[in-house]
C-alpha cells in the first residue's frame, strides 16, 4: 500500500533525473494524497512526455466513476490479470517522480506513521500505470496508479508492501509500450537492500492539509506523553479521512 508520497527535489532535479523536454516549474510537496493530480513521465510518439494526471486510476471501459472504486495502487503480483489493469500494463506504462513515500506500522493497536526516503536523499521513480477515461458527455480525465510489491528489507519492519521503485537503467524498458509485457513485468520487485531508509514522524502526515517540510520532522521521542505538543504532532483521536486539496502545483 502507498497512501501518500513526497516530490520535494527541485523542478530541474527531477527533470534531469527523468529526461522529459518540458520544464515545468512546481514548488515542493510533502504529502500527496489520492484524487490530487501527480506528474507523471510517459511516451508519446517515442518521447518522454512530463503530464499532470489524477492519482486514482480509472479504466477507460468505467461508465461512471462515481460509482468505481478508487485505485491508488495496483498490486504487481495481478497487475496482468486484473480487468482495471490490464490494457495499462500492456500499452500505458508510467514513472511517477518521487522523493519517498509514507508508511504507517500498525503496533499495539495504534499506527504510526513513517517516511521513507532514499539514502542518498535523490529522487527516483515509481512504476505507474496510466489510463484516459472519456465520459458521456465528452469529458476527458486521465489518471495513475502506483504499482506496488512486497516489501524490501529496508521497509519491512513497518510494512509488508512498497512502491516499485524502477532503476534510472530500465526507465526506457518500463516506459516503452512496444516492449513485451512479460519483461516490462519482470521489474516488479522489492528495492535492492541498502536502497532506503525510514523514521518516524508525526501523525501530523495524517492531514493532507498539512503540507510542509514540518511533515518531515522525527516523531518526538513520548508524543503521547508530551502535553506541551504543539496541535500539529499531537495524534487526533480519531484519523479523519485524507482531506482532498485541489492541485498539486
Amino acid at each position: 500500500m502507498c497512501g501518500r508520497y513526497l516530490i520535494i527535489s527541485s523542478p530541474e532535479a527531477i527533470r534531469r533525473f527523468l529526461q522529459y523536454p518540458e520544464q515545468p516549474n512546481f514548488p515542493a510537496r510533502y504529502n500527496i494524497a489520492p484524487t490530487q493530480p501527480i506528474p507523471v513521465v510517459r511516451l508519446a510518439e517515442g518521447q518522454r512526455q512530463f503530464a499532470l494526471v489524477r492519482w486514482g486510476l480509472i479504466p477507460a471501459w468505467v461508465k461512471d466513476p462515481r460509482d468505481f472504486s478508487l485505485l491508488i495502487n495496483g498490486r504487481g503480483e495481478s497487475v496482468n490479470d486484473k480487468p482495471a489493469f490490464r490494457y495499462a500494463m500492456k500499452r500505458r506504462r508510467c514513472l511517477i517522480p518521487a522523493d519517498g513515500f509514507y508508511e504507517w506500522k500498525d503496533e499495539r493497536g495504534s499506527r504510526r506513521p513513517y517516511v521513507v526516503r532514499p539514502r542518498d536523499r535523490g529522487p527516483i521513480a515509481f512504476a505507474g500505470l496510466w489510463e484516459s477515461w472519456m465520459g458521456p458527455n465528452g469529458e476527458e480525465m486521465e489518471t495513475a496508479a502506483i504499482i506496488t510489491t512486497e516489501a524490501s528489507h529496508d521497509v519491512a519492519h513497518i510494512h509488508h508492501r512498497m512502491p516499485v521503485i524502477v532503476p534510472p537503467d530500465a526507465f526506457d524498458l518500463w516506459l516503452d509500450p512496444n516492449v513485451d509485457v512479460e519483461m516490462a513485468t519482470a521489474l516488479i520487485a522489492p528495492a535492492p537492500a541498502g536502497l532506503l531508509d525510514a523514521y518516524e514522524v508525526s501523525t501530523a502526515i495524517n492531514r493532507a492539509a498539512n503540507d510542509s517540510p514540518a511533515v518531515l520532522d522525527p516523531a518526538p521521542a513520548q508524543a503521547e506523553a508530551a502535553p506541551e505538543a504543539s496541535a500539529a504532532t499531537k495524534p487526533s483521536k480519531k484519523p479523519k479521512k485524507d482531506e482532498r486539496q485541489a492541485s498539486l502545483f
